[in-house]
């Protein structure tokens, strides 16, 4: 039922059913009946907008993306951007990154693009130094570089072990230090968003590396959480089901699909831009007393047994 705007009086109105219209008490007034009941509705919408507004606009905040330039991130940067908050993707392609911020401006939000390797931690530091200069905070970051691999266990080199590990895991771990050092100095708050994985709650075939490295994202995600939530520093866990993307492609064989739809409830693979709902809630005032969460975004995939 529509909430109605107090100014409209309706105990000081009558309604002629012949004409049409509301006739304010004492008859000076009349207005016809669609023109009230969109009045009733504009007042409702308007309501609800403030109401949605003051719990996930993040106008005034500035949120640093780091692996923005992929397609999960991106989507989750666009999301941020919409929301009303400056962002900052970071990742090594710049071609990739113009394309995301192309999306943001044609969608009206800001948005700037640093080149940065996510597991140098010297690189880190500059990236922070470059987005105080230039936008003057940091209230919101992502962590989500990631890459993955199908190789056979025994087969797995100390090389790629130490790859995946560096890129999935240490750039998760430098980027929380360089930046949680930055939030418990501020001393005002702030909160961290980790990209998980499924993998990090249940290991999954055949990506061996790569589900050791979320699970110990996991892990300093909730270590965190417990270390940083007296400084009202939040962080929390985005996790991803199957989601087709750049790290997972060569993965996804025929029959891993099949496998995966038979133990997905909803029957399909996920959207990037479904990951953004759950962002905007880890990200603003909507989720002010969540931390230490694993958000499962998978369509079902982790209540099904058999």
């Amino acid at each position: 039922m529509l909430a109605l705007a107090p100014s409209a009086r309706v105990a000081d109105q009558k309604y002629s059913r012949a004409e049409n219209k509301f006739t304010m008490r004492g008859g000076d007034d009349c207005l016809p009946m669609r023109t009230v009941g969109l009045c009733f509705l504009l007042h409702s919408m308007n309501t609800s907008t403030e109401y949605l507004n003051s719990l996930f606009t993040l106008q005034g905040l500035v949120a640093v993306v780091i692996g923005g330039t992929g397609e999960l991130c991106g989507a989750m940067a666009e999301g941020l951007a919409s929301a009303g908050a400056e962002v900052v993707l970071v990742g090594r392609n710049v071609d990739k990154a113009q394309v995301r911020l192309d999306r943001i401006a044609a969608a009206g939000g800001k948005a700037w693009f640093h080149v940065a390797e996510a597991s140098d931690k010297a690189a880190l530091e500059g990236l922070l130094a470059a987005v105080l200069a230039r936008s003057g905070q940091v209230d919101i970051v992502v962590n989500g570089a990631g890459i993955n691999s199908a190789t056979p266990f025994l087969d797995i080199s100390e090389e790629e072990c130490d790859r995946i590990m560096r890129v999935n895991y240490k750039s998760v771990f430098l980027g929380c230090q360089v930046f949680g050092q930055y939030l418990v100095s501020r001393g005002t708050g702030g909160s961290i968003i980790n990209l998980g994985s499924m993998s990090g709650i249940v290991p999954l075939s055949r990506v061996f590396t790569y589900s050791a490295s979320k699970a110990a994202v996991h892990n300093l995600t909730k270590n965190l959480a417990r270390e940083w939530a007296p400084q009202k520093i939040r962080v929390n866990l985005v996790v991803p089901g199957f989601f087709p993307a750049e790290q997972n492609r060569k993965v996804l064989t025929p029959d891993r699909v099949a496998s995966i739809m038979g133990h997905t409830p909803m029957k399909r693979f996920g959207e990037a831009k479904e990951l953004v709902g759950a962002t905007l809630l880890l990200a603003g005032v909507a989720g002010s007393f969540i931390t230490g969460a694993e958000l499962v975004v998978d369509g079902g995939y982790h209540a099904m047994t058999i």
